[in-house]
C-alpha cells in the first residue's frame, strides 16, 4: 500500500466528516475481491437487506482468516486512525482510548465476546439501495471505518452514490454525496464526530448509506475495525 498523507486525511475528516483516498486499490485487486462474492465458503453469513428493512441488495461478512488484502488494510490503517480516534474522543470528552496495535484492540473486543469478523462485501443491482445506518455491533466500537468502491461508475453501474448525513444539535440534517472512482476509499465516522463550535467541540451524529442504483452491478468492500458480538 502506498504511503498516505495522514495530515491531509485528518484535516478532511475534521472539516467535512469524511476523507477520500484516491486509488487505494488497483483495478486487479478490486476485481479479485468482487469475484469472491460467489465463493460462499469465504464468508460467515449473508444478509439480504430487504428482509430486515435495511434497504435492497445484499452483503456478506468474511470469515476468519480474512483475505490477505483485507487483513492488511485493516491492520495497517488502524494505527494512524487510532491516533485520530483518540484525539476525537478527547475532544468529545469521551474516556475510551484506543491502543496503537489493532491486535490489542481486537483482544479487547474478543474479551467482551465480540469475536465475529466484520469486514464485508456488498453487492447492489439495479433498484437496490442501502438505508442510512451506523455499524455498531457491540460495546466496543472503533469510531472510524472505511469503504472501497470495487466497481467502475458509468461502466459497471449508474447511480449508487455513497451518502453521508450529519445531525447537529438543534439543526436540520446535512447530507453529503461522495463521488468515488473504482479503487477509491472513503474514511468516515461510524456514529459520531467532533465539530468545533463557539463554546468548544460538540458531538454530531453521522449515518451513511447508498442511493438507488439506476443500472448495472456495484460491489463495495467495507472495513470495520471492531468485531461483532
Amino acid at each position: 500500500m502506498r504511503a498516505l498523507d495522514w495530515r491531509q486525511i485528518e484535516d478532511a475528516l475534521n472539516a467535512h466528516g469524511y476523507a477520500v483516498v484516491p486509488g487505494l486499490l488497483d483495478a486487479d485487486a478490486c476485481a479479485a475481491l468482487a469475484a469472491q462474492y460467489d465463493e460462499a465458503s469465504r464468508f460467515r453469513s449473508k444478509v439480504v437487506m430487504q428482509r430486515h428493512g435495511f434497504g435492497q441488495g445484499e452483503y456478506q461478512y468474511w470469515a476468519y482468516p480474512l483475505p490477505d488484502v483485507v487483513a492488511d488494510l485493516r491492520t495497517r490503517l488502524y494505527s494512524p486512525l487510532a491516533a485520530i480516534a483518540n484525539r476525537w474522543h478527547a475532544s468529545m470528552g469521551l474516556e475510551t482510548r484506543f491502543p496503537p496495535s489493532h491486535a490489542d484492540f481486537l483482544a479487547r473486543c474478543h474479551a467482551a465476546g465480540q469475536t465475529r469478523p466484520t469486514p464485508l462485501l456488498l453487492r447492489y443491482r439495479a433498484g437496490d439501495y442501502n438505508c442510512l445506518h451506523q455499524d455498531l455491533y457491540g460495546e466496543h466500537v472503533f469510531p472510524l471505518q472505511l469503504a472501497v468502491l470495487l466497481s467502475r461508475p458509468q461502466d459497471d453501474f449508474t447511480g449508487g452514490e455513497f451518502v453521508l448525513t450529519e445531525q447537529r444539535p438543534r439543526m436540520q440534517s446535512r447530507a453529503e454525496v461522495v463521488p468515488l472512482a473504482q479503487g477509491d476509499a472513503v474514511l468516515f465516522p461510524v456514529a459520531q464526530r467532533p465539530v468545533n463550535g463557539m463554546r468548544g467541540s460538540y458531538r454530531v451524529n453521522m449515518r451513511h448509506g447508498v442511493s438507488r442504483l439506476r443500472s448495472g452491478l456495484r460491489h463495495t468492500l467495507g472495513i470495520i475495525f471492531h468485531d461483532a458480538s
